[in-house]
């Protein structure tokens, strides 16, 4: 006999919980159970532009930088095209494009070793300011968040960006600008999460 769909109970929902390093990010975890890891680094020693480091830390309500957040980037190469099967634009492919990685365990901040990206033309045939996407997902979280982060040394690319400037206030559109400073000769791009409260980051619903 078939059950009407009300018969049914919903499952409960649960957020990431710790075994989400185990199965994405093993390595980290201290699990060396794949032949191929994804990583946090998504250039070689071929790859075209300027080489950056992105780091920050996910930070809860309480402003406590979270441990065993889990968060993938995906961007622009540096001429603004994305790699990907139905992407024939794309011109260097010493460039993976997309990368995973956590929080540090200890101190709660992530890292990627990647590339500033070109500016991407939109579907509209628009513009839009050099950026990087981001996924992000935590304890607490129980669907992925997505935003983007934008460089503060483009400021006149970001001023007429089309979505930033969907963002109603400026204070709010500063929630997804990265302040460059510089360690060791290498540009660093320091950009911080805040999953709720004052400070919180923008994001969009994909």
């Amino acid at each position: 006999m078939v059950q009407p769909l009300d018969y049914f109970k919903e499952t409960p929902s649960q957020t990431a919980g710790p075994y989400v390093h185990i199965g994405l990010i093993p390595l980290q975890a201290g699990f060396e159970i794949y032949q191929n890891n994804f990583s946090n680094i998504l250039v070689g020693p071929d790859t075209k532009g300027e080489c950056i480091i992105i780091e920050g830390c996910v930070f809860d309500g309480s402003q406590t930088a979270l441990r065993d957040a889990l968060l993938e980037i995906w961007q622009a190469d540096s001429e603004g095209n994305y790699r990907g099967w139905c992407n024939s634009n794309a011109s260097d492919m010493s460039f993976r494009g997309w990368g995973r990685g956590g929080s540090d365990f200890e101190n709660g901040k992530y890292r990627f070793e990647t590339i500033k990206p070109g500016a991407v033309t939109g579907r509209d045939g628009r513009k839009m300011a050099p950026h990087v996407n981001l996924w992000i997902v935590a304890r607490g979280i129980n669907i992925g968040l997505n935003t983007r982060m934008y460089f503060s040394d483009e400021a006149v690319a970001n001023k007429i960006d089309p979505i930033l400037n969907r963002i109603e206030t400026e204070g709010r559109r500063k929630t997804l600008i990265a302040a460059r400073d510089e360690h060791g000769g290498m540009p660093v791009y320091n950009f911080d999460i805040h999953l709720q409260g004052a400070r919180e980051t923008v994001f969009f619903d994909v």
